[in-house]
């Protein structure tokens, strides 16, 4: 499969059929496949060869499709960058990714207002795709590079698994694009010839309009992170005479909570729900299986399913060897949807990246069993975690608290509810007297982070210490700190 000559031939097939509505905005294939040729063509004639990425920063603008496309066609990768984004973290990740330039919305307009031929040069084989940044546990954002193997490899798998209708389906865009949960929707629908349906954050952050435009959409895929349906299902009239049309709900970024599957099962009876895994490194999700009342009545937690074929999920212990059924180990990927690496960091990539059984491989981090065939999803074994399905590390964050100047020291704590990370608190030694009350200085200490960090990794929660506990090695107690966040 050639992913773009898939996806220009609806341009020419279905020129007048709408690839993505964001808002009141729409896009046409035949727009998609003009613009992001004659996007191409300027790219190439400012650029030469170099295969130097595109960065891209919005928020689901229609021309965004237009950017991504016309990069790759010009044989380079894009990199998205959300307007969630701080400008400071934009910054880093942009000189980072050593892009040639930047596209904002506006930008792509403009260039693509005069038609042009694209290049006869495009991203193919192992040619890097997009380039996505993922926190990293020095407070430096690392890029993980996704190739057109990985992405086809994906793309391949999703389509053998799903029945999708060609031409006749309408995805839900969740996530932004900077989140590689939006790789499912996106490439699923243009591959397909359907219509990519964006809720922005004005709609997320506004429950009647996003209700609203949802009993518009005509969905026919639901593509989301489960705390997002979970958020949905506040609603009542979250049902199937809202989306009458919807057929599948396909989630993956963070766990799935019975209570989350079956809510839906019973309010969408004509949909199917299925659980996915995967790491960005491994190409947005590596494992599914579908969840219906047999697997919730046998199941909790849940699990994440079988490997992609083509792929191995192992479970491995500290050296190497692969463990029975039941016992936990780390998880690990190897197959055609692994990454080659980390952008320019050939440090980070050694140590998680390489071999096994011929295959590449990557070592999750994640801890994980099997049962029974299926492969269960156990945490992190390191500081990292997911909240709202937007993977943090935590040594990211604290990198980022510890160098605002009115902090001395810091350390970051996930606060579970209901058996799933909900938020995170931040125990906090300032580095003067303080000048306020906490809500005060909470307040002041999370405007000057969102202005570092995106929102989702700003802490919910302050506790201010005059100092940490310490360990015997002389360390942070982060089990003491956890202690004085339980309830009393």
């Amino acid at each position: 499969m050639e992913l773009l000559a898939e996806i220009d031939r609806w341009g020419r097939e279905t020129p007048e059929k709408i690839a993505h509505q964001s808002g009141a905005r729409t896009l046409t294939y035949g727009e998609l496949l003009a613009r992001s040729d004659s996007l191409a063509g300027w790219l190439q004639s400012e650029f030469g060869n170099s295969p130097a990425p595109i960065a891209v920063r919005g928020h689901k603008e229609p021309e965004m499709l237009i950017a991504f496309l016309g990069a790759v066609k010009s044989g380079r990768p894009y990199v998205p960058i959300d307007l969630a984004i701080p400008e400071q973290r934009a910054a880093r990740i942009v000189e980072t990714a050593q892009a040639a330039l930047v596209l904002t919305p506006e930008r792509v307009a403009e260039i693509t207002g005069t038609p042009r031929p694209a290049p006869p040069r495009r991203v193919s084989g192992l040619d890097p795709f997009y380039i996505l940044f993922t926190s990293g546990s020095t407070g430096e954002p690392k890029g993980v590079v996704i190739t057109h193997a990985n992405l086809t490899a994906f793309v391949r798998w999703m389509l053998a698994e799903h029945p999708l209708i060609t031409g006749g389906e309408t995805f839900l865009n969740q996530a932004p694009f900077s989140f590689d949960l939006s790789v499912m929707d996106l490439y699923l629908s243009l591959v397909t010839g359907g219509t990519l349906f964006s809720v922005t954050k004005d709609e997320i952050g506004n429950l009647k309009k996003l209700y609203e435009s949802l009993s518009r959409s005509q969905l026919t895929t639901w593509v989301s992170t489960p705390s997002f349906a979970q958020m949905c299902c506040i609603e009542k009239t979250f049902a199937q005479p809202m989306i009458p049309t919807l057929r599948r709900f396909l989630f993956c970024g963070e766990t799935l909570a019975p209570e989350t599957a079956s809510q839906l099962l019973t309010r969408f009876p004509d949909a199917e729900v299925w659980n996915t895994y995967g790491p960005t490194e491994a190409t947005v999700a590596t494992t599914s299986v579908r969840i219906d009342r047999a697997v919730l009545a046998r199941w909790s937690p849940l699990p994440v399913g079988r490997a992609m074929p083509g792929t191995l999920v192992e479970i491995l212990d500290e050296s190497g060897s692969m463990l029975r059924d039941g016992d936990r180990g780390e998880i690990v990927i190897a197959g055609p949807n692994v990454s080659p690496g980390y952008l320019n960091r050939p440090d980070l990539t050694a140590r998680a990246f390489f071999t096994f059984e011929s295959l590449p491989a990557y070592r999750t981090g994640d801890h994980g069993r099997f049962e029974e065939s299926l492969i269960f999803f156990d945490g992190r074994m390191d500081s990292q975690v997911k909240v709202n399905g937007y993977r943090i590390e935590l040594g990211d964050l604290e990198a980022n608290l510890r160098a605002l100047p009115e902090i001395a020291d810091a350390v970051v704590l996930p606060v579970e509810k209901a058996g799933r990370i909900d938020s995170l608190a931040a125990m906090v030694v300032l580095a003067g007297e303080k000048s306020g009350s906490d809500f005060e200085i909470s307040a002041k200490l999370k405007t000057l982070l969102a202005e570092r960090l995106p929102v989702y990794m700003v802490p919910r929660k302050f506790v201010f210490l005059d100092a940490f506990p310490m360990t015997a090695n002389g360390k942070a107690d982060r089990r003491k700190l956890a202690d004085l966040l339980a309830p009393k």
